[in-house]
C-alpha cells in the first residue's frame, strides 16, 4: 500500500510539531502545506536538519535526515515539486517514529 499526500503530511506535521493538536488536521493543511509551498518545505527542513541535494544530470532530489539515515530519492519534471516531496517524506519518516 502507498501512502496518501495526506498521511505524508500528517507524519511529516507529527515531526515538525504541527500537529496532533486540538484543531482538525484539515485546519492544519489550510496554513501549512510543505508539498506546495516552498517556504513551508524550506522551514520543515531546517527544524528537522534535513539534507537536501539536486542532481539535474539525474533529475532528481534526495533528501536525508541525520535521524534516518535513509536517502529519500524524489523525480518529477518540476524540480522544485521533487524537492518538496523530498523533504516531506524524509520529515514523514522522522514523524513515523514518533509516538
Amino acid at each position: 500500500m502507498t501512502e496518501t499526500d495526506l498521511e505524508l503530511l500528517q507524519f511529516a506535521a507529527r515531526a515538525a510539531g504541527e500537529w496532533p493538536s486540538p484543531e482538525p488536521f484539515e485546519h492544519v493543511l489550510s496554513r501549512w502545506n510543505p508539498l506546495v509551498d516552498d517556504g513551508d518545505a524550506f522551514r520543515l527542513s531546517v527544524k528537522l536538519n534535513i539534507a537536501v541535494r539536486r542532481s539535474d544530470e539525474y533529475d532528481a532530489s534526495y533528501a536525508v535526515s541525520p535521524y534516518d539515515p535513509t536517502l529519500i530519492s524524489e523525480t518529477d519534471a518540476d524540480p522544485y515539486a521533487a524537492t518538496r516531496r523530498a523533504i516531506v517524506r524524509a520529515a514523514a519518516e522522522i514523524g513515523r517514529t514518533m509516538k
